[in-house]
């Protein structure tokens, strides 16, 4: 077991840990860590604890300190410079006519380097305009591509069930989606009901997966045969959420009727088999 504390650089950025030394920071605390690109300050979004050496992929780097009144304010005035350095670097775009979109920029610490990050279709040659921004800023320039789903997490905005973004407020990490899952959770397949601000597949259809396959291994699929209180029918609709059930009566002329899952026994048939109560996978 490791002692670990976990730091965060950005709002609703990826939290990594680092090593706490003789320091027990608290959450919402800032501290100075040393990483790849320098000194920075990251907000604690977790407190000490131990881990296992297996969620450790490499040497962990160390805090170096709490951080003081002259850090915070460093890093605000970073933060009301980087406005000016979007705007600057938007301007030499333009100038220089790069097929690419300025995404968002950060100063570090020590202010000895400037991050810009960019969209764009292909590879860029933005050989110029490094050395065009490095005569304004006077410091170290590096230019990042990224892809359409960080651009969606760095800007965050609405969705189309009217919270902000996911990624923008809790995902940490993207993971990968597919149009099996939308299928697995009967939603349309049109493009434009699935797929996110970004073009990309909505991430929710990622980690809300698990809780759908779970409820449809022990809810009766369309076209399974099942006993209800009225007697045996087949299964026409399932809302697997809510665990209701349309089922057409054998019965001639019976209407269709709903009834909670609870209700209804399996027999056989459907599209999906329900697992029998031993056969199911514990829950952690």
């Amino acid at each position: 077991m490791t002692s670990v504390v976990g730091i965060r650089f950005k709002q609703a950025g990826k939290m990594y840990y680092f090593a706490p030394g003789q320091l027990s920071p608290a959450v919402g605390e800032y501290v100075i860590v040393e990483t790849s690109r320098g000194e920075e300050c990251g907000e604690v979004v977790m407190s000490v604890h131990e881990v296992p050496d297996s969620r450790i992929s490499k040497p962990l780097r160390p805090v170096l300190r709490m951080a003081d009144a002259i850090d915070l304010r460093r890093m605000e005035k970073n933060r009301a410079d980087e406005k000016r350095a979007f705007d600057v670097c938007a301007q030499r775009i333009e100038k220089h006519k790069l097929d690419m979109k300025l995404v968002d920029v950060e100063y570090t610490l020590d202010r000895s380097k400037i991050l810009f990050y960019f969209t764009a279709d292909g590879r860029v040659d933005f050989r110029d305009l490094v050395k065009d921004l490095a005569g304004v800023f006077h410091t170290r320039i590096e230019l990042r591509q990224i892809g359409v789903r960080d651009e969606s997490k760095m800007l965050g905005g609405l969705g189309i069930c009217g919270q902000p973004f996911c990624c923008s407020r809790f995902l940490k990490d993207f993971q990968p989606v597919s149009i099996k899952m939308a299928k697995a959770q009967g939603l349309s397949l049109n493009p434009a009901k699935i797929s996110g601000s970004c073009g990309r597949l909505m991430c929710c259809l990622a980690y809300e997966q698990p809780a759908y396959e779970y409820l449809n291994s022990i809810t009766p699929g369309v076209g399974s045969v099942v006993k209800t209180p009225d007697g045996t029918g087949v299964v026409t609709e399932v809302n697997v959420i809510s665990g209701v059930l349309r089922v057409k009566p054998d019965a001639p002329g019976a209407p269709i009727r709903s009834y909670p899952k609870s209700d209804c026994e399996y027999i056989r048939g459907g599209k999906r088999v329900p697992k029998k109560p031993e056969e199911e996978e514990p829950q952690v």
